[in-house]
């Protein structure tokens, strides 16, 4: 390799660089912003001094209620779940090499909002049990798909088919629970299952903080595995991956990623299946989207609940917002799938 030659690829890789942590920054920028509008604006619109004044400490004649607590745990809450929901589904679809192969279409969400649901409409639960028990039936139903996918070797196809079948049982089960429910509770559920930011509670959210700071940088650590693994089972083992196990821990901190965020907020459509694909095409494929991800997840989830909040003269869930924009993507992607014949 000449001089010449060498030159062209440290130029390029340079261009790849700049473009990943331009990027990057621009998305910082974005959250930030989105963060600070969340604060910002409801019924009164504080201005940025008064928001400042408030996070230090202050007392600010009604800022102080307003932001402090009511809009300050809904943007940390919207914060945590969309940067959970976009890192979540990136692993899962890096992993699979498969956009569909997110949490949303092959079941995680649906068997975390099946256990909720039982715990709200059949025990009366609180909300504290409600939460682990969304954790818990989220991470069941995985661990129930993929050793069911694994069989003798383990096959992509045989898990997303699966999922979509446990899906849809899971999605029936919530069917009859919700038409065998008394009144009271419907509203409940309902509120659960449409994927809401609406009256969260700081400490509902302190799991979900603590598996954020402990599993992202353990991600980043499996990030280059990760990668490995999107250039197929033979290819990922010849470079020294064991693939099983790599694939259980990815697959046990992107679930319980999943599964806490949506204890706090319920399912939000989409987000998951979205953040991974626009933050490839932002970044490019040569560094890992995971970050990118994350905060492509944490946009998503901020604009679309101020979206729900001021753009229509009714206020609507987050989760409608986002199924309203999923829900076109994933009918182009299963036809572009089906053309491919791919599954």
């Amino acid at each position: 390799m000449n001089s010449e030659t060498m030159t062209s690829i440290m130029k390029a890789r340079q261009v790849r660089k700049r473009r990943f942590v331009l990027t990057t920054s621009i998305l910082i920028v974005m959250t930030i912003a989105l963060c600070v509008a969340m604060l910002m604006l409801g019924n009164t619109i504080y201005p940025v001094k008064d928001v400042l004044s408030v996070l230090l400490g202050n007392d600010v004649k009604g800022a102080t209620f307003a932001v402090g607590t009511i809009r300050l745990p809904r943007m940390l809450a919207g914060l945590l779940t969309g940067f959970a929901f976009g890192v979540g589904g990136y692993v899962f679809q890096t992993m699979l090499r498969n956009p569909l192969a997110n949490p949303n279409v092959i079941g995680v969400t649906a068997g975390s909002s099946a256990a909720a649901v039982f715990c709200i409409i059949v025990l009366h639960a609180s909300n504290t049990v409600v939460s682990i028990a969304s954790v818990v039936g989220g991470l069941v139903t995985t661990l129930c798909i993929y050793f069911l996918a694994k069989g003798a070797s383990f096959s992509i196809g045989r898990l997303i088919l699966i999922g979509i079948g446990i899906q849809a049982m899971l999605n029936a089960v919530i069917s009859y629970l919700m038409l065998i429910g008394k009144t009271h509770d419907l509203p409940t559920a309902l509120r659960w299952l449409s994927g809401s930011l609406n009256g969260v509670k700081m400490e509902t959210m302190y799991p979900l903080i603590i598996a954020v700071v402990i599993f992202t940088p353990l991600l980043m650590m499996f990030s280059k595995r990760l990668e490995m693994l999107e250039l197929g089972e033979e290819m990922s083992s010849s470079l020294g991956v064991d693939t099983n196990k790599t694939r259980l821990v990815l697959i046990i901190c992107a679930v319980l990623l999943i599964a806490l965020a949506t204890a706090v907020t319920g399912p939000i459509a989409f987000v998951a299946f979205l953040a991974g694909p626009i933050a490839k095409r932002l970044v490019g494929s040569n560094f890992s989207a995971l970050i990118p991800a994350g905060l492509i997840g944490v946009i998503l989830v901020l604009a679309a609940d101020l979206i729900g909040q001021f753009a229509f003269t009714a206020r609507y869930p987050v989760g409608v917002v986002t199924g309203i924009i999923g829900a076109p993507y994933l009918i182009y992607l299963l036809i572009r799938i089906n053309r491919k014949g791919d599954i």
